[in-house]
């Protein structure tokens, strides 16, 4: 096997593309496609997303001014809306309304959320830092709104039915999601009882 060492550069390959949305200063529903995303914590539940900060980011300032963000993750037959509310500046355009995405409040903070996503985390921000060119911010999620046609009898989510968006920072590009490979927690318990049994062995 041989190695290559590469430049430096972030690599974020691959992600899962989400739509972080919050209101302005004028109550305005504002929204950006992010793919710096990630659960920071199972007890309480809590998510930690990047915006950048270099650049002039009306979602940014909102998240920051009230606290509070929407997270929501959009399907594949949405990706080209979601390209664009990442490529369009909430400055320049009502980027919502443009796409003809709707949005309703949340129930448990003062943050957005748009209707056409089958799956949203309603989320107060409880810490934030800026590391280099992005600012950190993580929300603790107060509540979970999912679309009945991507649960299972257990009200868990089906990752086939959301269909996400898979985000490739190397070759900018979306992809699907793949063919299940192994069942978690399970194949390595496998691994590790038969290196156990190979040791007593010995």
């Amino acid at each position: 096997m041989s190695k290559k060492e590469l430049r430096l550069h972030s690599v974020v390959s691959p992600t899962q593309t989400v739509i972080v949305s919050a209101y302005d200063e004028d109550g305005k529903a504002q929204a950006c496609t992010l793919a710096f995303y990630m659960v920071s914590s199972h007890i309480p539940p809590c998510v930690t997303i990047a915006i950048n900060a270099t650049q002039k980011r009306k979602t940014l300032k909102g998240i920051l001014a009230t606290k509070a963000f929407v997270l929501g993750f959009p399907s594949v037959d949405q990706v080209k809306e979601t390209d664009y509310l990442g490529v369009e500046s909430g400055y320049n355009a009502d980027k919502l309304n443009k796409i003809g995405y709707t949005t309703t409040l949340a129930k448990t903070v003062h943050a957005p959320i748009i209707n056409e996503l089958l799956l949203s985390l309603e989320c107060e921000v409880v810490h934030t830092v800026t590391v280099g060119s992005h600012t950190q911010i993580t929300g603790e999620v107060k509540n979970i709104l999912a679309d009945e046609s991507i649960l299972n009898d257990k009200d868990k989510i089906i990752l086939e039915k959301l269909n996400p968006i898979i985000y490739d920072e190397e070759q900018f590009r979306y992809l699907t999601v793949g063919e299940k490979v192994a069942d978690a927690f399970k194949t390595g318990i496998e691994l590790k009882k038969s290196l156990n049994g190979e040791q007593e062995h010995e």
